[in-house]
Formats: structure tokens, C-alpha cells, sequence
């Protein structure tokens, strides 16, 4: 139970700080389906800072130069949707499609000139991260406590604070709501929708190097993140864009995700022999019933995926 409880909440935490990016991107009027190549190049950033620290490096400075280095990534990432969907007023459908098919091929090429630059025998795209990882863990009782939770907690508090109780959030919100009657008392919907998706690509590099570490002490990159960007936008929209409901949908969404990881230690689940592989679906099975169901009833920012053009009224 445990186990479960503990997977339950990282899990949880993943889906949390990438569903919560997409948010802040669709409340501006940018749809990112980007998230998962975001997570991908985030996790990068942390895998490979992790990787590339000395031994003996303190566990303070491995959890600030890993997290640094994911969001920054991410945030790099980010702008290329930035500049195709609001500079160039290019379809963000497909810029999307484009930065997740880029991530994971970037990603696996980068991974493995780096391992043959160090040992030209290796050409794998695997990063190990077994030592330096042990910093992001504290054992209280039976319970592996990852400061990546306190993080997405910290991420949901704010991300509720700046939304609903700050100009910026407010103007935000206008952007993709009506860009034209914002501009129209002044605010700069371009500047607004810029810094909707750098934060979008801040929570989603952030969120990239939390799933790789969640269970495991190296990574292939060839893997991508399995999904875990567009389960996010199942989570967003199913919490409908509000960060209180998105953190109950996270933790719904990350119950069944965490029981494809532990439920051998459950005999009545062992006793319905059921596939390993049918766990690992559920949470995606979840996400399309749960969406055939409510998507109908889906209030999304209504200037969400249309290019602002300032000329026309």
C-alpha cells in the first residue's frame, strides 16, 4: 500500500506540473500539443546535468543545477512553438506534432554521440544517473519521499495564486479568452501569449526529468516519456483548465498509472491473471472514456488555437 501511495503521488506530480503548463499556455490562446517533446528535452537537460557532475558534488547543488538545467532546456524547447505559432501564425496543431516527433530523434542522437564521444564501444542512448539520483530521495519510515512532490505542490499553490489573484494572470486569461478587446485596453496579447508558452515549456522540462527519475536510475531516450505529454492534456482538460481540479485529475490519472508499477504486491489483482500490459493501458483507456464523456461539457479558453492578428477586429 505503500508502494502504491508513493508511486500514486510522483506519478501524480508529473502530470501535475506538465498538465499545469499546458494550462498557463491555453489560458494565453496557444494550444501546445509540444508537452511531450518538452518533457523530452527537459529530462535531457536533467539527465545529462546529472550525469556530468563530479562525484562528491552535495546533494543541495545536484537538485539546483538538475532542475535549472531541465526548465532551462524546456523553456529553449518551448520557444520554437513561441516563435512558429505566434510570430509566424503557423498551425499549432502541427508545430506540436513536429516538436514531439523532433524531441525524442534529437534526444536519441544527442545521448549517443555524447556516450561514443566518452567511450567510443558505447553507442547506446542511456543515461545513468544512479548516485547523483539518491539526492532527489529521503526515507521517511516506509515511504520514498521524492522532492520533486514538494516541488509540483509549490508549482500547483502558484500556479493558482499567479492565475487567479495577479494582474498578470488576469490579462492572461483575456488573451485567450478575447485577444482583441485586451489589446484594445492595452495589453500586449503577443508579450501575454510569449510568456504562456515559456511558462508552459518551464513546468513541462520541469516535468520531463521528474518522470524519468520516478522509478528508475537511467533512461533511454529512445523511449520518449511514454506518452506522459498527452496524458497531461487529458489531465488539463479534464480538470478543466483550473489548477485545483487539474491536481485531483493528476491524482486519479497518476492511482492508475502507479498500479501498472505495483500490482504484483496485491493478490486479489494477481489472482484475475490479467496482463501485465492491460495495467500499463489503463491509465490511457481512462484518459479516452473520461474525455468521450466530459469533453462535451469542456469550456476551454475560447481564443485557444487561433492566431492573433492585431489588424483585425
Amino acid at each position: 500500500m505503500i508502494l502504491l501511495l508513493q508511486y500514486t503521488i510522483i506519478f501524480a506530480s508529473v502530470l501535475c506540473l506538465v498538465a499545469l503548463g499546458g494550462c498557463f499556455s491555453e489560458h494565453s490562446g496557444v494550444i501546445n500539443l509540444g508537452l511531450e517533446g518538452i518533457m523530452v528535452m527537459g529530462a535531457l537537460g536533467g539527465a545529462v546535468t546529472m550525469y556530468m557532475l563530479p562525484q562528491g558534488t552535495s546533494p543541495i547543488v545536484i537538485i539546483l543545477a538538475t532542475t535549472i538545467f531541465a526548465i532551462l532546456v524546456g523553456v529553449l524547447y518551448s520557444v520554437l512553438l513561441a516563435v512558429a505559432s505566434i510570430n509566424f501564425k503557423a498551425d499549432q496543431t502541427l508545430i506540436g506534432t513536429a516538436m514531439n516527433l523532433l524531441a525524442t530523434a534529437a534526444a536519441t542522437v544527442f545521448v549517443r554521440a555524447m556516450n561514443t564521444a566518452i567511450n567510443p564501444d558505447n553507442v547506446s542512448s542511456v543515461i545513468q544517473y544512479i548516485k547523483p539520483k539518491k539526492a532527489f530521495l529521503k526515507y521517511i519510515g516506509g515511504f520514498e519521499f521524492n522532492w520533486f512532490m514538494l516541488f509540483a505542490v509549490i508549482a500547483l499553490v502558484i500556479s493558482y495564486i499567479v492565475l487567479y489573484k495577479t494582474r498578470f494572470g488576469l490579462r492572461l486569461q483575456a488573451c485567450g479568452e478575447n485577444p482583441q478587446a485586451a489589446d484594445s485596453v492595452g495589453i500586449n496579447v503577443y508579450k501575454m501569449r510569449w510568456a504562456g508558452v515559456l511558462i508552459s515549456g518551464l513546468l513541462g522540462g520541469l516535468g520531463g526529468i521528474v518522470y524519468i527519475t520516478a522509478g528508475v536510475s537511467e533512461w533511454k531516450f529512445e523511449m520518449g516519456v511514454a506518452g506522459f505529454g498527452f496524458l497531461s492534456l487529458a489531465v488539463m482538460i479534464f480538470g478543466q483548465w483550473k489548477p485545483h481540479r487539474i491536481a485531483l485529475a493528476a491524482l486519479l490519472f497518476g492511482f492508475f498509472r502507479a498500479l501498472s508499477n505495483v500490482y504484483t504486491g496485491f493478490g486479489f489483482l494477481v489472482a484475475l491473471q490479467i496482463p501485465s500490459t492491460v495495467y500499463n493501458m489503463m491509465p490511457y483507456i481512462l484518459s479516452l472514456v473520461i474525455l468521450a464523456f466530459t469533453s462535451k461539457n469542456s469550456r476551454a479558453p475560447k481564443a485557444e488555437g487561433i492566431p492573433y492578428d492585431k489588424g483585425s477586429r
